[in-house]
């Protein structure tokens, strides 16, 4: 079992055929309402790759959309009995999502911000993996803590202590993302971010001034992530495609794969895709190429999709992209 924990919202996905200028209008093309948030954008697509039983662990607030979530989430198969129901309003999400192109977020933390380790009952876990995110919008978890440095990296290793692989992700929000990740990792077994997130924790810019990956800076991010005390895997994903160290050694780089005009038709969720499939991977203890493969793979059927998890589909399904799409060069 692997356990999905942290932010649950709702995301309301508005596509507009571009992203305004201040004080100007876009036009909206289309509305939808979906799930969003690292447990139902990562669970709900690792539960779909199958083979995997998975937990929830959360909070709702006691309205409408938090109804809906959690009904999204049973009809997937995902155990909702560790999500809690919270007075005030569910989180929520404005996805700007241009078509094509790429999605600005506008969110509001609701009951997130209340949800705590004390609402995790740690000695009644079953799972083999608990991943958690985002940090930067779990406020009780990203808050100090005098022994561990902060809340979250207290509560990761009372897993380890309990026998349980620990995975983070973060967001890429304001504040110090450095100082709120440096604790965490130390209690961590995997990290599984974005090139920028990874950039911003490691102190090391992942692209030039002309937005062009530096692929020898993302080896470098990723060992000082290893050096600053993960565990066994530090993971970047990019547009580019997936990278990997370990800290028994060995750098594996997996590039994405080369997509057709029109295929994407919105970003909402990619990332927490190809999460999903890196923990599928690690999970079935696939090796690092292997493992970085279905996450590549995960999150390119997350782009055929405006919302975060209409893309969610078998592993078989998954990896049929590797016979039809053309790796990049």
């Amino acid at each position: 079992m692997i356990a999905v924990a942290g932010s649950i919202v709702c995301d309301v996905i508005k596509t507009v055929d571009a992203y305004p200028q201040c004080g100007t209008l876009a036009d909206v093309k289309r509305v939808s309402m979906s799930v969003g948030g690292c447990v139902p954008n990562t669970g709900i697509t690792l539960a779909a790759l199958g083979g995997v039983k998975v937990t929830a662990l959360g909070a709702v607030g006691d309205d409408g959309e938090g109804r809906f979530i959690l009904q999204r989430l049973k009809a997937s198969g995902i155990d909702v009995a560790g999500i809690v129901v919270k007075p005030g309003s569910t989180g929520f999400t404005d996805v700007i999502n241009v078509e094509g192109g790429e999605r600005t977020f506008f969110h509001w933390r609701g009951v997130n911000a209340g949800f705590g380790p004390g609402d995790v009952a740690v000695g009644a876990l079953d799972c083999r993996i608990l991943h958690i995110g985002y940090q930067m919008l779990l406020d009780r978890f990203d808050a100090p803590d005098d022994e561990n440095g902060t809340v979250m990296a207290a509560f990761l290793r009372s897993l380890r202590e309990k026998g349980i692989k620990t995975s983070i992700d973060t967001a890429s929000g304001g504040g110090d993302l450095r100082a709120t990740m440096l604790p965490a990792l130390k209690h961590c077994d995997y990290v599984i971010i974005n090139e920028f997130e990874g950039g911003r924790i490691a102190g090391i810019e992942p692209r030039d001034a002309a937005g062009r990956l530096l692929a020898d800076n993302i080896a470098k991010i990723l060992e000082e992530l290893v050096g600053y005390g993960v565990g066994e895997k530090a993971v970047i994903h990019c547009p580019e495609g997936g990278y990997c160290l370990c800290r028994k050694g060995g750098f594996t780089h997996v590039p994405s794969l080369k997509l057709p005009a029109g295929y994407i038709k919105g970003k909402v969720g990619a990332g927490d895709a190809f999460c999903a499939g890196a923990l599928y991977g690690i999970y079935n203890n696939f090796d690092d190429e292997a493992m970085l493969e279905a996450g590549n793979c995960t999150a390119v059927r997350n782009l055929a999709s405006s919302d975060s998890v209409s893309g969610a589909c078998s592993f078989a399904e998954v990896m049929e992209l590797k016979k039809s799409l053309m790796r990049l060069p």
